[in-house]
């Protein structure tokens, strides 16, 4: 099998593992009477596993097809990579000692542990051809910043919050949000840079 291939299949495999892996989360909340979908959906962690899975598909079908990825493709990957990095970063530093409820080990290993060294693996080995730019740093974090808008609004009317360091009650009043809210985006800039960077010297091993 050619180095083409092998990276489809790959692509497809692990793509198809984090939809595999969220579908039995949902059923293992629906046999507990546990599951709210908004609230699920409203997790960082799925939807930049959704994204990454969705661009680990499209990408594996186009390898097989021989099918080129447009430049607006190839920015939506990037920002998955950059997602799926953030993801496992802010989950090893602030999230990992925390009890997992009822998510599940394995469900939750692939999603916080093996699908970011993936995502980011995959990119090192072939990055995009169309280089990242700074100015498209702020396209990257369009998502990033919604998102924290969308969970800091709803959260007081739902009394629910993703992660604790966005809960006022727990992050020390919405000062000790702000800061970490500061530094996270600062994170996403800084490994914008990085992919910036590592994407003008990296070699693309598959044509």
């Amino acid at each position: 099998m050619n180095k083409r291939k092998t990276l489809a299949f790959v692509r497809l495999a692990f793509g198809t593992l984090v939809i595999a892996a969220i579908i039995a989360q949902l059923i293992y909340l629906a046999q507990h009477k546990v599951l709210y979908l908004v609230n699920f959906f409203s997790y960082f962690t799925i939807l930049s596993n959704i994204f990454a899975a969705l661009v680990l598909i499209i990408s594996g079908l186009y390898l097989l097809n021989g099918r080129k990825p447009t430049p607006a493709q190839q920015i939506i990957r990037s920002a998955t990579v950059l997602y799926m990095a953030v993801t496992g970063i802010i989950y090893a530093a602030l999230l990992s000692g925390l009890s997992l409820g009822f998510l599940m080990p394995w469900v939750n290993d692939v999603l916080h542990r093996i699908m970011p060294v993936v995502v980011v693996a995959d990119w090192l080995y072939q990055p995009t051809k169309a280089k990242l730019r700074v100015k498209q740093i702020p396209l990257l974090l369009i998502f990033p910043i919604a998102f924290l808008a969308y969970t800091l609004v709803r959260g007081p009317s739902a009394n629910w919050y993703p992660y604790p360091f966005l809960n006022p009650s727990k992050a020390g009043g919405y000062l000790g949000v702000a800061l970490y809210s500061l530094a996270i985006l600062a994170l996403f800039y800084a490994l914008s840079r990085l992919m910036i960077y590592l994407g003008s010297r990296l070699k693309r091993h598959v044509a």
